[in-house]
């Protein structure tokens, strides 16, 4: 997914605020399901994040044009494992590993094998 640098990005010097990598990931993830014509949420059942391990390489700057990437690394019956890589030309800026739960009526649920597809498991 690509996603560029505005000012509502950024801090004060016109760099890219550290939380917002957090939405550009969240975004990314969000767009494996619409690129399928699906929504990451429905009425009762959507993934949560339950942790996030997160490395602040290099900072992205206002006017930047980014690319941003999702690689399921882990799954299990009601979570999944997502790395994610925020990217400029290339060049790894950021990159997290994200934890998902999956949740149906708010409690832990088996995971429907389609949404793995969704997440890129082939």
């Amino acid at each position: 997914m690509q996603i560029r640098v505005y000012y509502e990005d950024t801090d004060v010097g016109a760099v890219v605020y550290y939380a917002n990598y957090l939405k550009f990931c969240e975004r990314a993830r969000s767009d494996l399901f619409f690129k399928k014509g699906l929504s990451p949420h429905n009425e009762n059942e959507f993934f949560v994040v339950k942790r996030v391990e997160a490395d602040y390489i290099k900072s992205a700057v206002f006017g930047d044009m980014l690319e941003v990437t999702c690689k399921l690394i882990e799954k299990k019956a009601a979570s999944v494992v997502m790395y994610q890589e925020v990217l400029r030309d290339g060049e790894v800026l950021f990159k997290g590993e994200f934890k998902l739960a999956y949740l149906k009526d708010y409690k832990p649920a088996k995971i429907p094998k389609e949404l793995f597809e969704v997440l890129g498991d082939e």
